[in-house]
C-alpha cells in the first residue's frame, strides 16, 4: 500500500483526493498538509480519509514512516522547494501545474529527482483525455497528413475577485497570468502533439483585471518547419471556448472533435470532399477510448511506475518544456523579437529571479485576502471533448 501526503488543500486538491480514492487497493492518503491547518482537516472529512491527519508543515508529514510519495497542490513559486525537499527526503512527487515558476528550478527538481532515483511527474492530466490522444494518433502516424497550420485556443472568463486571493496576479508567487495559469494544459498538449517549434513571437496585456500585475491576454505566432501555430491565452471570453484545430494537407482535425476536407475545382476554389471528410472520420472513430482520464488516468500511471509495472508517461523533462514555451512567449513579449528555443541556461530567461524583474506590471494588487468563502473551480469545458 503506497501512502500519500496531500501538501496543500486549495482548489485542486479535491481532483487529486477524488483521483487517489478510485485506487484504495492500492494506496492511501495519510496527510494532508496547509498552512491553515483547517483547511486540511476539512478535505480530509469531505473526502472520508479515515486515517489521514492534518499538517502545518511539509517537513512534518516527510517525516511520517508511512508517507511513500506526495502531491503538491501549492502555489507555483513553492512547487519546486517542496518538490526537491520530498524527493531529497526519498518520497515520489506528482505536482501541479506549472512544474515550477523558472527553467532554472526545474532543472533543480529534475537533478533531484534523478539523484534520489525517485518519480517526478508534473501534471498534465488533459493528455490522458481520450480526443486529445486520437488526434495525436493521427498526427503522428500520418494517417492524417501533414499539419500546415494550428490553432491553440487556451479561452476562459474569470472576474476581476479572481485575483483576490493573496498569491494569485503577483509575478513573484503567481509568475504569470492567463499564459501561466490557464494555457500552460494547452502548450503542453502542443509539445505532445507537434514538439517544439524554432521559434515563438508573442505579445502580452491586460485588458480587464485590475488586481493583477500580470496578463489576462497573450498571443503569439510559433513557427515550425513548413507550419505556422496561431496560440492565444484569455481570461476575458465569456464562452471559454478552448480549442486546438490542426489544418493539414488533408482536411481538418480539431478538439473538440470536428473534421472537414476540401478538394479543389479547376479554377482552384474548394469543393467537399466527403470522401476524404468519411475516412478521417471513421480514423478518428477507430481509436479506442483510454479506459480512464484525466487526473484519476495520471494518478494510475504514478502509482504504477512506483510499483514497477508502468514506465513514466508525463516526466519532469515534459514539464520544463511547457514552463519554456511559457518563458518564450514572455521573453518575446518583452523584447518584441522572436524568440529561438531551446532558452540559454545563461539567459535572463532561465532564472526566476531575473526574468520576474523584467516584465511589466500592469496593475498595482491592491486587494488580497487569505482565502475564499468557497473553494470550488472549472476545469477545461472543451479540451477532452
Amino acid at each position: 500500500m503506497i501512502g500519500i501526503g496531500i501538501i496543500g488543500s486549495g482548489a485542486i486538491a479535491q481532483a487529486h483526493a477524488n483521483a487517489f480514492k478510485e485506487f484504495e487497493d492500492r494506496c492511501e492518503v495519510l496527510a494532508v498538509c496547509d498552512l491553515y491547518v483547517d483547511k486540511a482537516q476539512v478535505l480530509i472529512e469531505k473526502n472520508g480519509l479515515k486515517n489521514a491527519k492534518a499538517y502545518k508543515e511539509i517537513e512534518e508529514v516527510l517525516a511520517l514512516k508511512g508517507i511513500d510519495a506526495i502531491s503538491i497542490c501549492l502555489p507555483p513559486s513553492t512547487h519546486a522547494e517542496a518538490a526537491i525537499k520530498a524527493l531529497e527526503a526519498g518520497k515520489h512527487v506528482l505536482v501541479e501545474k506549472p512544474m515550477a515558476t523558472s527553467l532554472a528550478e526545474c532543472d533543480a527538481m529534475i537533478a533531484a529527482a534523478e539523484k534520489s532515483g525517485k518519480v517526478l511527474s508534473p501534471v498534465a492530466q488533459n493528455r490522458f483525455k481520450t480526443p486529445n490522444y486520437r488526434i495525436k494518433t493521427m498526427i503522428q502516424g500520418g494517417e492524417a497528413g501533414k499539419v500546415l497550420y494550428a490553432a491553440v485556443n487556451s479561452l476562459w472568463w474569470r472576474g476581476t475577485s479572481y485575483h483576490d486571493i493573496w498569491w494569485r496576479g503577483t509575478w513573484d508567487v503567481e509568475c504569470g497570468g492567463s499564459v501561466t495559469s490557464q494555457a500552460v494544459h494547452h502548450l503542453d498538449l502542443l509539445l505532445w502533439m507537434l514538439g517544439r517549434p524554432d521559434s515563438v513571437t508573442g505579445i502580452i496585456s491586460n485588458v480587464a483585471h485590475d488586481n493583477s500585475e500580470c496578463e489576462d491576454l497573450g498571443m503569439a505566432i510559433m513557427e515550425y518547419p513548413g507550419m505556422l501555430v496561431q496560440f492565444t491565452a484569455s481570461i476575458v471570453n465569456h464562452d471559454e471556448l478552448q480549442e486546438l484545430i490542426f489544418q493539414t494537407d488533408r482536411g481538418r482535425l480539431s478538439v473538440p472533435w470536428a473534421t472537414a476536407s476540401s478538394k479543389a475545382l479547376p479554377n482552384g476554389f474548394p469543393q467537399e470532399d466527403t470522401e476524404t471528410k468519411d475516412r478521417l472520420q471513421k480514423l478518428y472513430e477507430s481509436i479506442p477510448a483510454l479506459k480512464r482520464e484525466g487526473h484519476p488516468a495520471q494518478v494510475h500511471n504514478f502509482l504504477s511506475v512506483i510499483e514497477g509495472k508502468e514506465s513514466l508517461q508525463i516526466t519532469g523533462k515534459d514539464g520544463r518544456a511547457a514552463l519554456e514555451m511559457i518563458m518564450a512567449v514572455y521573453k518575446s513579449a518583452q523584447s518584441r523579437e522572436a524568440v529561438e528555443l531551446p532558452i540559454a541556461n545563461d539567459d535572463i530567461f532561465y532564472s526566476k529571479e531575473s526574468w520576474t524583474r523584467t516584465m511589466p506590471r500592469f496593475h498595482q494588487k491592491t486587494r488580497s485576502i487569505e482565502n475564499f468563502t468557497t473553494s470550488e473551480i472549472t476545469l477545461g469545458r472543451n479540451v477532452g471533448k
